[in-house]
C-alpha cells in the first residue's frame, strides 16, 4: 500500500510539472511561472505532511523522487558554477580597459560586501539580545547531540587558524583541485586564479597584442558556450522550485519549529531588518528600491528555495545585466565575489546570533568589548565562506572558535536549520546584487534607463 501512495505522490508532482510546461508553451511570463511553482510547492508539501506526517515512510520515499527533480536542478546549476565563475571573471577583467577602473570596481564591491556584513552582525546581535535568546533554555535530543558532535569533529579544520593563516588559505596552491570544490574557500580561490588570468591578458596587450586578442577570442567563445548552457539549465527553474519547496514543506518538523519558534522569529526579524537596510542603501545612492524589488524577486525566490548562493550565480548575473542595467563586468564580479565573501545572512547575522545565544550558556559576559570583537571577527571571517548549503555552519565554526565559545551547542538548532537557511541565502544573494548596483552607480557602469524602466524584461532562459 505504501508503494501505491508513493507512486500517487510522484504522479501529482508530475501533473503539476506538466501544468508549468503548459504555462511555458502559452508564453506565461517567467516570474509568474516561478510564483506559481512556489505556491503549488507549498500546497503540495503542506498536504503531504498533513496526510502522512513529516517522518512517515511514504513521505521519505516520495521525497527521494522529488529530490530527483529539485536536487537534480540544483546540481546542474552547481555543475556550471565553476566554469561560469572562471570565464565571467576572466572576461570581466580582460575587457576592462585600464587597471585603475578595475581596482575601483573591485574595491567598491568588496567594501560594500564587508561593510554590510558588519552591519548584519550588529542587526543579528541586537535581535538575539532583544529576544533574550539563551542556549541554556533549549532542549537537546539525540539528533541535536549528534549534530553537536559532528560540529566538534569539523572544528579541527578551522580551530587555531590565525588571521594570516585564514587569508593564506584563500590563495590557490592547486587551482585545479579548487575547481572540484575541495575546500570551503574553493570558489574564492577560483576567483583569485581567474583574476590573475584576466590581469595577465591586460599585461599581454602591451607585450604581444596579437596573442592577447587570440586568447580573448577563445575566452569569449567559451563564455558564449557557458552562457548557453546556463540558459538551458535556467529553463528548469520553475520545476526545480516546485520540487524543492514541496520537499521542504513536507519534511519540516513542526514540533522542532515550535520548540525553537523564538529563534526562528528572531532570525527572520533580523533578516527582514537587514533587507530593509539594503533598500535604504539603494535609496541613498539614488536608486528606486521599489523598482529594484520588482526586478529581483524571482531571483530571490530561487535563492530562497535552493539554499545556495553559488547555484544562484547564473540568475544573479542575468538579473543584474538584463533587468538592473549593471554592466557585465561589474555583474560578474559582484555575483562571484558575493557567493563567497560577505554573506550577510550566513556569515553575518547567523554566527553573530549564535555567539550571543551561546555566550551566557558558556558563562561569558556580553559586554561592549565582546560585541565589538564579535563584529570584527564576523566581518573578517566572512571571506571564503562557501556559497552552498553548510556555508553558514562553516562561518559559525570560525566565529565561535575564535570567540572561544563551544561549537557543540549550535547543534541544538538542527530542526530549524533548513527553514532559516532559506531566508539567509536570499539575503546573501540580495547583498551581492546590491553590491553590483551600488558599484555600477559609483563607477558609471550601470544603465539607469534600463534600471528605471517599468517593463521587467524576461530572462533569456525564459524566452528561449
Amino acid at each position: 500500500m505504501e508503494t501505491f501512495f508513493v507512486i500517487l505522490n510522484i504522479a501529482v508532482l508530475a501533473g503539476l510539472a506538466v501544468l508549468l510546461y503548459i504555462m511555458q508553451k502559452r508564453h506565461v511570463s517567467f516570474s509568474k511561472r516561478v510564483f506559481t511553482a512556489l505556491g503549488l510547492g507549498i500546497i503540495l508539501g503542506g498536504a503531504l505532511q498533513w496526510i502522512y506526517s513529516a517522518d512517515s515512510e511514504v513521505v521519505s520515499r516520495s521525497m527521494d523522487w522529488y529530490n530527483l527533480l529539485g536536487g537534480g536542478y540544483v546540481r546542474l546549476l552547481q555543475m556550471i558554477v565553476i566554469p561560469l565563475v572562471m570565464v565571467s571573471i576572466i572576461t570581466a577583467i580582460m575587457n576592462i580597459k585600464g587597471g585603475k577602473k578595475l581596482g575601483k570596481i573591485s574595491a567598491s564591491i568588496l567594501i560594500t560586501l564587508v561593510l554590510t556584513t558588519a552591519i548584519a552582525a550588529v542587526v543579528g546581535i541586537a535581535s538575539a539580545m532583544t529576544f533574550g535568546l539563551n542556549a541554556s533554555d533549549l532542549l537537546s535530543g539525540e539528533a541535536e547531540e549528534a549534530r553537536g558532535q559532528a560540529l566538534e569533529s569539523r572544528l579541527g579544520d578551522v580551530e587555531g587558524l590565525s588571521l594570516p593563516d585564514q587569508i593564506l588559505s584563500f590563495i590557490p596552491a592547486n587551482p585545479f583541485e579548487d575547481m572540484t570544490g575541495a575546500r570551503p574557500s574553493s570558489t574564492l580561490a577560483v576567483v583569485i586564479f581567474s583574476a590573475f588570468i584576466g590581469l595577465a591578458v591586460l599585461g599581454l596587450d602591451r607585450k604581444n597584442a596579437q596573442q592577447a586578442e587570440t586568447f580573448r577570442g577563445m575566452i569569449n567563445a567559451v563564455h558564449g558556450v557557458v552562457m548557453r548552457i546556463v540558459t538551458l539549465i535556467l529553463r528548469l527553474t520553475p520545476y526545480g522550485i516546485l520540487a524543492l519547496i514541496a520537499k521542504m514543506m513536507a519534511t519540516t518538523d513542526p514540533g522542532g519549529i515550535a520548540r525553537l519558534a523564538e529563534f526562528v522569529a528572531a532570525s527572520y526579524v533580523a533578516l527582514i531588518v537587514m533587507f530593509v537596510i539594503h533598500l535604504i542603501i539603494l535609496l541613498l545612492f539614488g536608486m528606486n528600491p521599489v523598482t529594484y524589488l520588482k526586478k529581483v524577486v524571482s531571483t530571490l525566490i530561487f535563492a530562497f528555495t535552493s539554499r545556495s548562493s553559488a547555484a544562484t550565480i547564473p540568475l544573479n548575473i542575468e538579473t543584474q545585466t538584463k533587468k538592473l542595467g549593471v554592466s557585465e563586468g561589474v555583474a560578474n564580479l559582484s555575483a562571484s565575489f558575493g557567493a563567497t565573501i560577505g554573506q550577510n545572512g550566513c556569515a553575518g547575522i547567523y554566527p553573530a546570533m549564535l555567539a550571543v545565544m551561546i555566550a551566557p550558556a558558556a558563562g561569558v559576559e556580553i559586554n561592549l568589548s565582546f560585541i565589538v570583537t564579535l563584529i570584527a571577527v564576523v566581518a573578517i571571517s566572512s571571506f571564503g565562506v562557501a556559497g552552498v548549503g553548510g556555508g553558514a555552519t562553516f562561518a559559525a565554526l570560525i566565529v565561535l572558535s575564535t570567540m572561544n565559545l563551544p561549537v557543540a551547542l549550535a547543534g541544538l538548532l538542527i530542526a530549524v536549520e533548513p527553514l532559516i537557511d532559506m531566508g539567509r541565502t536570499a539575503l546573501n544573494v540580495n547583498d551581492s546584487m546590491l553590491a553590483g548596483v551600488v558599484t555600477g552607480k559609483v563607477t558609471g557602469e550601470i544603465d539607469k534607463n534600463t534600471y528605471d524602466s517599468p517593463d521587467t524584461p524576461e530572462l533569456e532562459a525564459a524566452r528561449a
